[in-house]
Order: C-alpha cells, then structure tokens, then sequence
C-alpha cells in the first residue's frame, strides 16, 4: 500500500490540523458564536498534547515542526483566545475598550518566541503556557453565564478586563517557574507534584465541570510556586 503521506510527517498534520480549528474558532468568537469557538480551543489543546506525543513514538523532529507549533499556537491559543475576550467583552463595553483584548495576543507572540529560543523549557516551563492561558479563558463564558449580579456590574466596568488582560499578559512572560508534564519516569519522588496535580485536577473536574478550569488553573500555579520553592 502506498502511503499518500510519509509518516514522518504526521505530527506536523497534527499540527496544520490544530492551526485549522483555530482559525475556525476565530471565524466563530467574531461571529459570536462563542460556545464554537470554545469548543475549538478544546479541540485545539488536544491536537496540541496529540502532535508532541505522536513526534515521540515516531522519533521525528525538526525545525519545520518546531515553527509550525508555535505558528499554530499562535492562532489557537493566541488569536482565538483574546477574540473570545473581544466577543466577550463587546457585550458590555463600547468602543475601543474590546480592541484592548488583543493585547494579550501579542504578549502571546513573545511567550512562543522566547519558548524557542529558551533551552531551559524543554521540561518545565518559565511563563504560564499559552495553551493553559487559552484553556482559562474558555472557562469565561461559563462562568458569565452564572448570572451573578455582582460579576455582571463587574463585566460593565473597562478596569475588570482590563485587569485580566494585563494579570494574564504579565503571567505568559513571567519568569515564574511552572513544572511541566513530561515523564521522564514514573517514579513518585521525582513527580509527585505531577501526579498529586493530575489527581486533584480529576477530582476538582469531575466535582464541578467546565467550572473547574480557573480552580485548577489556580492550583497549577500555587503547586508550581510551591514546587519550585521546594526546589532550592
């Protein structure tokens, strides 16, 4: 059987794919149609973890792929995250205040551009992950949807946007130390933040649904401050 496509290339159609979606989702937060492009940011993530591992069973990397990761992470957890805050937002502020969303797709540009250049990352991270940001903002239109009185006043107010913009930019390009999820082995001494992380990242999930991104978002960074405190 002939292959149409080498399959050493399959974890960069993994990657072309993710880039698809993301620009799906785009189409849709600027179409508001919201929940859409949430759903593509899930999809995202998953292709995202799906190209790393399928590029390790097979042995493959390159340069190519490396730039096309981050060319894709750009779009999926850099373009369509802050499009969704845009949408968002459009709903309760008037203009330019929305345009200030995409702030955060610039800070995302720097975060994946420092990534490759930085060769300490190649197990834990420095700067919150653009994946987990856009993961965190996916959560907002649960959490809005909560039809609290006080977080709809909140949601009038430019400053409350304007400081998550700012505390989620500052957290992409931060040096602060977040422990990564690749195994290097099983053993409980030299992963137990990992393993303690996942299971209470289960339990909080299964607990409380879709609203359990920004309590695990939370602990994530509170176990890695912790984590790298221990560290020294």
């Amino acid at each position: 059987m002939v292959r149409l496509i080498p399959l050493r290339f399959l974890p960069n159609l993994i990657t072309l794919a993710s880039l698809y979606f993301g620009c799906l989702g785009v189409v849709w937060a600027l179409d508001f149609q919201i929940q859409w492009a949430v759903y593509m940011i899930w999809i995202c993530a998953t292709l995202d973890l799906l190209d790393g591992l399928v590029a390790r069973v097979l042995g493959v990397s390159s340069d190519l792929g490396k730039h096309l990761d981050s060319l894709s992470d750009l779009i999926s957890f850099g373009l369509l995250p802050a499009t969704i805050i845009y949408a968002l937002s459009s709903g309760y502020l008037d203009d330019p205040w929305p345009y200030a969303s995409f702030v955060l797709t610039l800070f995302s540009a720097m975060r994946l551009a420092r990534f490759n250049l930085d060769t300490e990352q190649n197990i834990d991270f420095k700067g919150l992950p653009t994946p987990a940001n856009a993961l965190f903002i996916s959560s907002f239109p649960a959490l809005i949807d909560q039809n609290s009185e006080n977080l709809r006043h909140g949601l009038e107010n430019p400053i409350y946007w304007l400081l998550i913009i700012g505390i989620l930019s500052y957290l992409l390009v931060s040096n602060i130390r977040l422990f990564g999820f690749k195994f290097q082995n099983l053993i409980w001494a030299e992963n137990k933040y990992r393993f303690l992380f996942i299971g209470m990242s289960i339990i909080t999930g299964l607990a409380l649904g879709i609203l359990a991104i920004p309590v695990i978002m939370l602990l994530y960074l509170l176990m890695s401050v912790i984590w790298q405190y221990r560290r020294h």
